[in-house]
């Protein structure tokens, strides 16, 4: 709708208001007169009922959640109470021409103290309602409106039901996270494996490289990281004890004493004794010897 019909339509409807705010002002007058009001006050008791009626009004068109849901209940109460006092002096016709004795508004008793209770009670609800919405609609923060890039529907649902009444919680304090102690690393001692290690594959160079460059070489074309082994324990070690050069020299002349000289080698002579490649290669060497030296003499 454009900004002219707009204004029409707001122009009209101050026209309805004010028409039906002149009817019903006529009826709250002679109830005011009934309830012993004088003059003055009887002229006014139409603007506290029905001004109150819309101020509720414009409060509930300003004010957003709970406080607009109060000023509709306070809308609805005071239109409910002026449709009952309007229905009233239409039921008695004593009240226009205003001989009716003061306080009497119905024949039936019990109806006629809730008439004149609700009658009396509304120039107070006025002063403490209209001041409760009055506080409200300037305390009220309207919703910002939202910047590109920003997510609308977030931003409406968050700011909309914001007012003063809803700040008095105040946020809680962050939480404070004690830092956890991680335990000191232990002290892990290693010593050289014993045990023989896979040939690692390296590329030779034409060329022969500083010592640097072909430990880095080495260490980067090796596809599988040499791991690092602890200290054998006591019960994991060998029971047999080490034997001298002698011993073994000893025990082999005994179990290759019936062997062929094609048998006699080195790997023949470990398996047989249980010992290193080393001592073998000696021990090979020196049975030749010997029986080289026995063939001889012979």
């Amino acid at each position: 709708m454009n900004r002219t019909g707009r204004i029409l339509l707001v122009t009209a409807l101050v026209a309805v208001v004010a028409m039906a705010f002149r009817v019903s002002w006529n009826a709250l007058r002679d109830i005011a007169n009934a309830i012993g009001a004088d003059h003055t006050a009887a002229t006014l008791y139409p603007f506290v009922v029905d001004g109150l009626m819309a101020l509720a009004l414009v409060a509930t068109l300003v004010l957003a959640g709970r406080d607009r849901t109060f000023a509709l209940r306070v809308l609805g109460t005071y239109t409910l109470a002026s449709l009952v006092l309007n229905y009233v002096h239409g039921l008695v016709p004593e009240l226009h021409g205003q001989t009716v004795d003061w306080g009497r508004l119905a024949n039936w008793d019990p109806a006629n103290w809730a008439l004149v209770l609700l009658a009396t009670s509304l120039p107070v609800g006025s002063i403490y309602f209209g001041s409760d919405l009055v506080a409200k609609v300037l305390h009220h923060r309207p919703a910002p409106i939202p910047t590109p890039g920003t997510n609308r529907e977030e931003s409406t649902e968050t700011m909309s039901n914001r007012s003063t009444a809803d700040l008095a919680e105040s946020t809680p304090a962050p939480v404070v996270v004690a830092p956890v102690r991680m335990p000191d690393p232990v002290a892990v001692e290693f010593v050289k494996s014993t045990l023989p290690l896979k040939p690692v594959p390296t590329t030779v160079a034409p060329t022969p490289a500083p010592a640097i460059e072909r430990h880095t070489v080495a260490a980067a074309e090796s596809t599988r990281p040499r791991r690092a082994t602890g200290r054998v324990p006591e019960a994991a070690r060998s029971p047999r004890p080490k034997r001298t050069p002698d011993q073994l020299l000893a025990e082999a002349r005994t179990v290759t004493a019936d062997w062929p000289d094609a048998k006699l080698t080195a790997e023949g002579i470990r398996l047989a004794v249980h010992t290193s490649p080393k001592n073998a290669r000696i021990l090979r060497e020196t049975l030749r010897a010997e029986r080289d030296g026995a063939t001889t003499a012979v």
